[in-house]
């Protein structure tokens, strides 16, 4: 029986996909919106990642669900690339 997903050398590959919301404050303009999606979509762990101008939504996909770890990695990249990181907003 083949499967798409696994490789000859049967380990598998899932394409898993969780979208994650979080805030960022002081997302005003097209120039913090570029920072802000650089700084978070060089972290291994995210494969995806939209910011929204003026609400500081940020949505980023990973391939495991967010946990404190992540929460704390996204909260300190943030603070390092100079905005105000207010946290995961509730599904």
């Amino acid at each position: 029986m083949s499967n798409n997903c696994c490789t000859s050398d049967g380990s598998c590959h899932t394409s898993a996909e969780i979208k994650s919301t979080y805030r960022v404050d002081g997302v005003g303009s097209a120039h913090c919106q570029g920072i802000v999606a650089k700084a978070v979509g060089g972290l291994d762990e995210i494969t995806t990642v939209d910011v929204e101008i003026g609400t500081g939504l940020v949505t980023v996909t990973t391939a495991t669900a967010p946990d404190e770890e992540l929460d704390a990695l996204i909260a300190k990249t943030v603070d390092e690339a100079g905005y105000d990181f207010a946290g995961r907003v509730p599904a």
